[in-house]
């Protein structure tokens, strides 16, 4: 399992992604969930990926491979939509060609997406990939995507992301968020990728990858256990009268 959260924001996007992949008592595996195709100066794109790894391993070498080609590819379009339908038509000849009677039920081929990124001359884009390679795009209403394990990190977005939001402290609820998955499932882990890119700019204006030593990543934990347990302390409990 995995968890990749991305955010369409007024001042740009937002990536983050895990790299753990397989966790038992006696493995744990990791690979990197981000990747990037870009044109400096004419379009930046990043793909976060989930789901069956052989799957999502093959949609990104073939898009790769095809890249710089004469084959109309994601170097190639004339929109990020149109780079969403190459995206999803790979997926979709992936799993055919993997499972291509759909006979094998035990084994999910399927694997979930996320695109951003911005091609000169339009506004920054996010669209959340389905398995069957259909999407749908981020809004000002819903401005952040998750794939993989995202229940656990799912309500401090709902709570504090805005398509308002400054980058900075989306970064900082994205940890946060990444913070809480890791606290309830022991298949989301460390490093954590991060990609920020601000409007317009075309290239990355941050990017870390943040590993189980890093200072501001405990810093920040901490605090905010602490701080959940001091408001918590500050409710008003309610009275339990005897029955």
């Amino acid at each position: 399992m995995t968890y990749c959260v991305a955010m369409r924001l007024a001042d740009g996007l937002v990536f983050a992604s895990d790299s753990r992949t397989n966790a038992g008592f006696d493995q744990i595996s990791t690979f990197r969930k981000m990747h990037v195709f870009e044109k400096p100066g004419e379009r930046e794109l990043v793909l976060l990926s989930a789901g069956n790894l052989a799957t999502s391993q093959s949609v990104i070498s073939l898009l790769e491979r095809r890249a710089g080609t004469d084959v109309h590819n994601v170097l190639s379009t004339g929109s990020m939509f149109e780079t969403a339908e190459i995206v999803g038509q790979t997926m979709r000849e992936v799993i055919r060609r993997d499972n291509p009677d759909g006979k094998l039920g035990h084994v999910d081929f399927s694997c979930s997406l996320i695109l951003g990124g911005q091609i000169r001359g339009e506004e920054p884009r996010l669209f959340n990939i389905y398995p069957e390679g259909n999407f749908i795009e981020a809004t000002e209403e819903t401005p952040f995507f998750q794939v993989g394990e995202s229940k656990y990190g799912k309500p401090i977005l709902d709570r504090v992301i805005n398509y308002r939001t400054p980058l900075n402290r989306a970064y900082q609820c994205a940890l946060i968020s990444f913070d809480s998955t890791m606290k309830s499932n022991l298949s989301v882990g460390m490093p954590i990728d991060v990609a920020i890119y601000q409007r317009d700019a075309l290239k990355p204006c941050f990017t870390e990858r943040v590993e189980e030593n890093s200072i501001y990543f405990h810093e920040l934990r901490q605090q905010w256990h602490e701080g959940i347990q001091v408001l918590f302390n500050q409710l008003e409990p309610p009275e339990l009268a005897p029955r």
